[in-house]
């Protein structure tokens, strides 16, 4: 068993260092944008979701973003949030449009040279486009939910843009230092925080162990076992539940287990199934292991769980979509 110390050294501390510095990239980006009046050419491009959904010109900003760095993405409207540009309502519409163009991201990042090459072209491919299509599906949800839930509202965009005539007196140094200072006190704000919630998940994880003893104190033995009912419901042969229970911890390992399956005990169908099956339970886990810690540090506890509930409701009722789908076709 790994000490607190080495958990919090190894796995903790790497972890807020990554995230910090892809969320100063993030604000640094946004203060820069704002500084130089960028924001305004480079939110023209995103106008097409903007003003469908009812939302500033400057959240296209953010929104793009994403398909570079989700992290930096979340940064920006944590920027623009904190300026008071967006309110909850408004954040939390942003934050659901965000999800197709961070999995656009994940494509180029994840899902085409990792994923596709284990499960093979078909199965790669017919798993990768309903993720996809969850992804985009959600999108459309918060484009249709600030078409409604945010018609009539009025943004007070003075709050990223800078005075003129400061504009034309300022050199690019002070420019860089003004981006500069104001990235440093978002940070000031949200690094604690990601420490304190990362340092709790990653140390709860270590002791791992103990959730299984639980487990067992209540008759439970084989996890596993708590999976064959919805396998047997979908139809699923019974090798489909250790690729289910694997995903689980680590959905990389869940698609190795599988490959293997596909043709002779699983059809491509069932072998997508599977996986989504896997990612819904894993939700879990993920919300836990991820989600808890990132959204916590960047927006609080209390928006925090507004969006993590938001974006698992989302996300669940989708993937039990995909696999209706999987069914009727």
């Amino acid at each position: 068993m790994q000490s607190i110390l080495s958990v919090l050294l190894e796995e903790a501390l790497p972890r807020v260092l990554t995230i910090a510095l892809l969320i100063g990239a993030g604000v640094g980006l946004a203060n820069l944008a704002v500084e130089y009046g960028l924001v305004a050419v480079i939110a023209r491009a995103g106008r097409y979701l903007t003003e469908p959904a009812n939302l500033p010109p400057e959240v296209g900003t953010a929104v793009l973003t994403n398909t570079v760095s989700v992290t930096a993405g979340y940064g920006m409207l944590a920027e623009f949030r904190e300026e008071a540009l967006l309110d909850d309502r408004a954040t939390l519409i942003a934050v659901v449009i965000n999800t197709f163009f961070g999995f656009v991201q994940h494509i180029f990042t994840y899902y085409g040279p990792v994923l596709v090459p284990i499960l093979g072209l078909q199965v790669g491919l017919m798993y990768v486009g309903a993720r996809a299509g969850i992804s985009l599906a959600i999108t459309l949800v918060g484009l249709l939910a600030g078409s409604l839930l945010l018609r009539g509202y009025e943004y007070d965009r003075s709050v990223v843009e800078p005075d003129a005539p400061d504009e034309e007196d300022r050199t690019n140094r002070e420019k860089f230092r003004t981006a500069g200072e104001s990235t440093l006190e978002r940070l000031r704000s949200i690094v604690p925080r990601l420490a304190v919630v990362y340092s709790l998940v990653f140390v709860a994880l270590a002791r791992s162990e103990r959730i299984l003893a639980g487990f067992a104190s209540v008759g439970i033995d084989d996890p596993g076992a708590l999976l064959e009912p919805i396998a047997g419901l979908l139809g699923l042969p019974g090798a489909a539940v250790p690729v289910i229970l694997v995903s689980l911890v680590d959905p990389t390992t869940g698609a190795i287990t599988v490959a293997p399956l596909i043709g002779d005990v699983l059809t491509p169908d069932e072998a997508v199934i599977t996986l989504l099956v896997g990612s819904l339970v894993s939700l879990t886990i993920g919300t836990v292991k991820r989600s808890i810690p990132f959204q916590f540090g960047i927006w609080g506890a209390e928006f925090g769980a507004k969006v993590i509930v938001v974006n698992v409701c989302l996300k669940a009722a989708f993937i039990l979509v995909a696999i209706g789908v999987f069914f009727v076709v």
